[in-house]
């Protein structure tokens, strides 16, 4: 089986890599913008992409010929899409279309990562079938995409998310979790928003139903998220991650969604009811704390002897 990710050197990208590329079975081109951050460069091939560039997309996936590709690749900085349009519009919506397109006579399985953020918030947790009400432009451009998926003559799987966190390797790309044990550690006193409600997702875990997504051709609209359970404010989140380091929890500075006066909007309380994902993409996500234990091993067996 071939399979081809976009966005490699991203958080899921990473995690992708490292779960697939022992796997004997499996044919792994992995392809980023830029050079190759993973650390491990056995068991796959690496390809530097532009997602943007149509004609290096078609060269790419023409001559790979995958049998399923794994969209990581997109714009997520939800204030930067709202203060640069045309960039979310490149990256979120012309390159999935660019992919799409790439794609048409291999008939590949298209696999898709999407967002909590095409809700608007106000009665999470959400289930597949609960209408998208997208409030910032980000959140506009997953929802097109998905679209344009839908659309397609593809067999295809989208994969809703929320707040990824997790190790890379190479330079930390900040999460949820790392923002606030790094800001800790140094002393320095963070706002955290108090009326926004979230079930943080573990990298391995998402990573763990993209592959069952593709090995199996599970087809739909699935979300893959935190427990249920662990749906919580962000400030109290961040509070556990401090109790979890041992860190100074005074530092934590709540504040609400109203006084930090992003340029974008974000939902209140979102969550998934992930029922699906576990029935049929044997979904089982770690708890918060377990996650926060595994992020604290890896943690330190990157630390220099």
């Amino acid at each position: 089986m071939r399979i081809l990710i976009t966005g490699s050197n991203g958080l899921l990208g990473q995690k992708l890599v490292y779960q697939l590329k022992s796997q004997s079975n499996i044919e792994l081109l992995v392809t980023s913008k830029g050079a190759n951050r993973i650390h491990e460069k056995q068991g796959y091939d690496y390809l530097d992409l532009d997602i943007t560039d149509k004609e290096s997309v078609d060269k790419v996936v023409a001559e790979f010929q995958p049998d399923c590709l794994i969209n990581c690749a997109a714009m997520t900085n939800v204030d930067a899409c709202e203060l640069d349009h045309e960039a979310c519009n490149r990256l979120n919506i012309e390159a999935v279309t660019h992919l799409l397109n790439a794609c048409k006579s291999i008939g590949t399985h298209f696999i898709h990562l999407s967002t909590d953020f095409i809700f608007d918030g106000t009665s999470g947790p959400y289930s597949e079938d609960d209408h998208p009400d997208p409030l910032s432009y980000y959140a506009s451009s997953k929802l097109k995409s998905e679209e344009l998926v839908k659309k397609s003559s593809l067999p295809w799987t989208i994969i809703r998310t929320i707040i990824i966190y997790g190790v890379t390797d190479g330079d930390q790309r900040s999460n949820l979790v790392l923002w606030v044990k790094s800001s800790l550690e140094n002393g320095k006193s963070i706002n955290v928003i108090t009326d926004q409600f979230r079930s943080p997702t573990l990298a391995e875990d998402l990573a763990e139903a993209c592959i069952s997504a593709a090995v199996n051709k599970v087809e739909g609209v699935f979300h893959v998220a935190g427990r249920e359970e662990d749906i919580d404010s962000i400030f109290s989140l961040a509070y556990q991650i401090a109790d979890y380091f041992k860190l100074e929890t005074t530092l934590l500075h709540p504040i609400t969604s109203s006084e930090l006066n992003q340029p974008a909007i974000r939902p209140p309380k979102t969550g998934f009811k992930i029922d699906k994902a576990r029935k049929e993409l044997n979904y089982h996500p770690h708890s918060f704390e377990e996650g926060l234990k595994i992020i604290s091993d890896q943690l330190m067996e990157k630390k220099p002897e």
